[in-house]
């Protein structure tokens, strides 16, 4: 056949990529992927397709013809597909090319999410900053890179065999293919994923531009849903590409072997992991003594988020079991079981044992009817083999002999994979007694776990529900926080620096424990609208297409209900893997089902097509007028410099998303470096008031480094600097203290008493404060006696006097009342000697002035 000739069964397009887009897009259209339908192993169907289609596909298309040239070979009107379940070769260079992009892709999302796992699952803003910037530092690599490889004029260039002068990598070139890169990537699926994270993040950024609670941190959320907009744009662009179901199932594999193993291997010694175990005295939060924490150093997130592992590997298990398999194919896949359940049990979270659980459940409900057997199946050995486990950790207080602890758990290990390996062979078996034997081993190993979890934590639930009740208070002081500002929110951070002011109670609680009340007191609302949309979205997608996922991210959804998991970036960053992990899978099933049949193109369609769309343009020339035409071409014209305008703002916005953050995140962390140089400098010595002022021109809304650096300068500098920083952070009680200090040393006792009782109003249950204000009243009030003025001297042992008396009544409302003083709220003994003193003052006339001995030279 000629070149540039066309037949039946053929279709001459000049342009490959809108070629290989419109018959995908038919072939998407005529094979669409129905809704509902069960879930089918892809890996299987994958090889299944392989076979089916290696015949079909030599004898489809030449070696040498791809969809780049200016012909399209197509035999008898029909093109087909490669079997493996993903794109055709001729495709590749067409769906963003190279296997290379894709194993970059893929190292740079596992490595920011072990970043994440390795950094305390990126609580602490100082632990966001290095992992933003090489988030951000390596997109704009990969930006220059594509950008320097991918040059289109030159690839159709050398297709057809023409000489072309180099091009080179000038302003508009680049501009050209950065209008290509971005049209690409809007036409990939999953990409609307990026804008649930980009809506947060704008969110905070005008919090922190308007004026909010505190502005380091809307500042700080903003970088911190920053960079989960950059981490769902990698995974979403790996998704997209070949192979990507594979790099995020492996990304999923080892950062859940890391937290698991990590926090087993800690327990028993061998790997040195600080705060990865907490102790504490008190049973109602651990009848053992300790609690495992893994590299997230929280037991509660690290129970949460070890069980999204476990069920993913649970459900994974029982697709294996459901037939017979070999061996080591069986050990393979259940080889995670027992040490992620044994490291679910050792957090002892009963809000992640409750979150599991209805997971369970659900994991359970979704399974086919003939697939609910295998999962309980895969599920009694190492559950029971985990429950001895964590009995024997918790005898020992989690710090069990390096020998002996090991020897449990290689002991532990081994049981639940000969067990479920036995079990198997048992249900598998044709001898109906072999059957009933594996029930009832099912029902004990049930039946033995639940005893040996129970005995373990008794003490802990018979010690009461305190810090059930806690929580209570903490959500209804947190809902009347939230109905101040209910829409808009109030910024980041919000709890952290409001709650100490209106708590009803002294708990401890610097988080609000309830993930739902948290983006609601800080953005409203609106945040929790754009939340609930993505988390809708992407259960509606994982419960189609990935059904095997849904129970990790239930779990997701219930703890997170229930405590803090979402202050962790790392949940957020293992939900968006889940969400284009299931994204991946939908393109793994649809390439089967491609793969499985043949895509009918009829060319009589074509035709039709054509004809019409001749026909009215036919129609156009002779009924339309002369001066029409330009306005047809007027509106032609606008239409494209419209979507020019449109492409190019698109580029330059994300330009300055990703310049901008790195920007805004090098300063954060210098100031950080410097900061904690500055602290390790003796007090007052130049080269700590050095590394101060660098840190404060870094970051100035921070304000530990305000107060530190006013602490070293003169009186009125400081209280210019102090008064300046709480239009940053209104709501800061040690800004007021630190100015009420300073007013007093200049023997400005009204002024000094306004600021304290801010701070005493931002900070009512906190005794240190209180003893403060009263000993500044105190040594106010002398100065101002010993300087001759008695009058105001009067005044301001009056207004420390009322202070005390205040103080003294909330002490015995705390002491009388039958609340948790988790604080240790009391009247500090100082502070009865720094009231008394007070009241002589008040009391004392200008002819007969008190002798008050000065009870301190210091402030307590």
């Amino acid at each position: 056949m000629k070149k540039g000739t066309t037949d039946k069964g053929i279709i001459r397009y000049k342009r490959g990529h809108g070629a290989s887009e419109e018959m995908m897009e038919h072939a998407s259209d005529r094979n669409d992927h129905a809704e509902g339908t069960e879930y089918v192993d892809n890996r299987d169907l994958c090889k299944e397709g392989r076979r089916e289609g290696r015949d079909s596909r030599d004898r489809t298309y030449h070696r040498e013809d791809t969809y780049n040239k200016d012909d399209t070979y197509q035999s008898n009107g029909v093109i087909q597909t490669e079997g493996s379940g993903r794109f055709p070769q001729i495709l590749k260079r067409e769906h963003y090319s190279g296997s290379g992009w894709t194993v970059g892709l893929g190292i740079l999302s596992i490595v920011l999410l072990l970043a994440g796992c390795l950094s305390r699952g990126l609580y602490y803003s100082v632990d966001l900053y290095p992992v933003l910037l090489i988030a951000a530092g390596s997109i704009l690599i990969i930006v220059v890179l594509f950008l320097a490889a991918f040059h289109p004029e030159k690839e159709k260039e050398k297709e057809k065999g023409q000489a072309r002068k180099q091009v080179t990598l000038s302003t508009v070139h680049w501009l050209g293919n950065d209008e290509r890169t971005v049209g690409r990537m809007i036409r990939i699926p999953g990409m609307w994923r990026v804008l649930w994270p980009l809506g947060m993040m704008i969110c905070f950024g005008l919090h922190a531009w308007a004026g909010s609670v505190s502005k380091q941190g809307s500042m700080d959320e903003m970088l911190r849903w920053s960079l989960l907009g950059m981490f769902t744009l990698l995974t979403a662009v790996l998704a997209a590409r070949t192979d990507g179901a594979r790099w995020l199932a492996c990304g999923w594999q080892v950062a859940g072997g890391l937290l698991v193993l990590s926090g087993i291997l800690a327990v028993c010694g061998v790997w040195p992991l600080p705060f990865g175990v907490m102790r504490t005295a008190d049973p109602e939060i651990s009848s053992a003594g300790a609690r495992l924490g893994g590299l997230l150093q929280y037991p509660n997130a690290y129970g949460a988020i070890v069980g999204m592992y476990a069920l993913e590997r649970l459900t994974a298990a029982a697709r294996v079991i459901a037939r017979p398999v070999p061996a080591g194919r069986l050990i393979a896949a259940v080889l995670p079981l027992m040490p992620a359940q044994a490291a679910l049990l050792l957090s002892e979270s009963r809000g992640a044992w409750l979150a599991t659980g209805c997971a369970a459940v659900a994991a359970f409900a979704l399974q086919r009817r003939g697939a609910r057997l295998p999962l309980l199946l895969a599920t009694a050995a190492p559950l029971a083999c985990a429950a001895w486990l964590y009995r024997q950790l918790a005898a020992a207080q989690l710090a069990p002999a390096l020998v002996p602890g090991l020897l449990a758990l290689a002991g532990a290990w081994a049981a639940a994979l000969l067990g479920t390996l036995l079990l198997c062979r048992l249900w598998h078996s044709v001898a109906a007694k072999a059957r009933v034997a594996a029930l009832t081993a099912i029902v004990l190993a049930g039946a033995a776990a639940a005893l040996m979890a129970v005995a373990s934590t008794a003490d802990r639930l018979a010690a009461g529900v305190g810090t059930g009740v806690s929580r209570l208070q903490i959500w209804r002081d947190a809902l009347q926080l939230w109905t101040e500002a209910a829409w808009l929110g109030h910024g980041g951070d919000t709890w952290r620096n409001m709650f100490r002011a209106i708590q009803s109670s002294p708990y401890v609680g610097g988080e609000v424990h309830n993930g739902l009340l948290d983006l609601a007191l800080d953005t409203g609302v609106i945040g929790i609208l754009l939340v609930a949309g993505w988390f809708l979205l992407t259960l509606r997608s994982i419960f189609h297409f990935a059904p095997q996922l849904m129970p990790s991210v239930l779990i997701f959804g219930l703890h997170g209900a229930m405590d803090f998991d979402w202050s962790f970036t790392l949940f957020w960053m293992f939900f968006i893997w889940l969400g284009a992990w299931a994204e991946a899978l939908k393109r793994e099933a649809e390439g089967v089902q491609r793969s499985g049949g043949t895509v009918e193109y009829t060319p009589s369609r074509f035709k039709s097509r054509s004809k019409s769309r001749s026909l009215f343009l036919r129609y156009l020339r002779t009924q339309s007028r002369p001066s029409t035409v330009p306005m047809r071409s007027f509106f032609h014209i606008f239409q494209r410099v419209t979507a020019r305008l449109i492409r190019v703002s698109t580029v330059m916005i994300i330009l300055f998303w990703i310049g901008g953050t790195v920007w805004l995140t090098s300063r954060y962390a210098v100031a950080e470096v410097q900061y904690r140089q500055a602290m390790s400098e003796p007090d007052g010595t130049p080269a700590q008031k050095v590394h101060l002022m660098a840190a404060f021109q870094s970051n100035p809304n921070r304000p530990d480094i305000v107060i530190s650096l006013a602490r070293s300068l003169p009186g009125r500098e400081a209280e210019t600097l102090l008064l300046n920083s709480l239009s940053h952070s209104p709501m800061h009680p040690q800004i007021y203290i630190e100015l009420g200090r300073w007013a007093a040393q200049f023997g400005e006792g009204q002024q000094a008493g306004t600021y304290f009782e801010q701070a005493i109003a931002l900070n009512r249950y906190d005794s240190g404060g209180q003893s403060t204000a009263l000993y500044w009243m105190e040594r106010a009030a002398r100065r101002e006696w010993e300087a001759g003025f008695t009058n105001r001297a009067q005044q301001t042992a009056a207004a420390g006097v009322q202070m005390y008396e205040r103080y003294q009544l909330l002490a015995k409302e705390v002491e009388a009342g039958n609340v948790r003083n988790d604080r240790r709220f009391v009247l500090e003994e100082h502070a009865q000697d720094y009231g008394e003193n007070l009241r002589r003052f008040a009391s004392a006339s200008a002819s007969s002035p008190p002798f008050i001995p000065e009870l301190t030279k210091r402030s307590p």
